[in-house]
């Protein structure tokens, strides 16, 4: 049976923290737009900032889908199944915002994530997500899987780039600065870091 919380705290909070990939959820208001779901992992790109709200980094990548429909609606869902363990699926319905690199929050907000390693740039936004909704539901049809290790290939092929090299690997690709339905997404030329 599916319980509602009133806060992002003790177990809830440990169930977050504990599971090494997480999957969000957004949506154009746009009926016929696409609707995007992405898989996000690598240890310490996710943190619990207080009991209602949440955030994780943006990384580089092929498009910009979930920045784009935070910045025209704020609608987001996050959510983490355990696949070891209880079952459990959790979900977090929030409204989130883009936090990207040359706002005045970004050098506060990146200090967060000091345990998720060097990438060089390629950190081009942060994800806060303002918790509206917190429920989990049984998770009984998850699959038990096993958790190996961290996929390296993507830290590492950023490590190597410069940012003035990243922001031309964004600037290359069709769906950073606009969204697959047009709308913006990331701020092209890419800003520069401020911490």
């Amino acid at each position: 049976m599916g319980k509602h919380y009133e806060r992002i705290d003790g177990r809830i909070r440990t169930f977050i923290e504990d599971q090494p990939v997480f999957f969000t959820a957004t949506a154009p208001l746009a009926a016929g737009g696409h609707v995007n779901l992405s898989p996000k992992g690598r240890a310490g790109t996710l943190v619990v900032l207080d009991e209602m709200t949440l955030a994780y980094l943006d990384f580089g990548g092929s498009t910009a889908e979930t920045v784009a429909h935070v910045q025209e609606n704020g609608r987001i869902t996050l959510m983490w199944c355990a696949f070891n363990g209880p079952p459990k699926v959790l979900r977090v319905h929030g409204e989130g915002e883009a936090v990207f690199r040359d706002h005045p929050r970004w050098a506060e907000l990146i200090m967060r994530f000091k345990d998720a390693g060097v990438d060089g740039p390629s950190a081009r936004a942060i994800v806060v997500v303002h918790a509206r909704r917190i429920s989990d539901s049984c998770g009984f049809a998850v699959p038990f899987m096993e958790y190996q290790e961290e996929r390296t290939q993507h830290a590492e092929y950023f490590a190597r780039k410069t940012d003035e090299e990243f922001a031309a690997y964004c600037e290359k690709k069709d769906t950073i600065g606009v969204s697959l339905d047009g709308l913006p997404a990331l701020p092209l030329p890419l800003p520069m870091r401020t911490d």
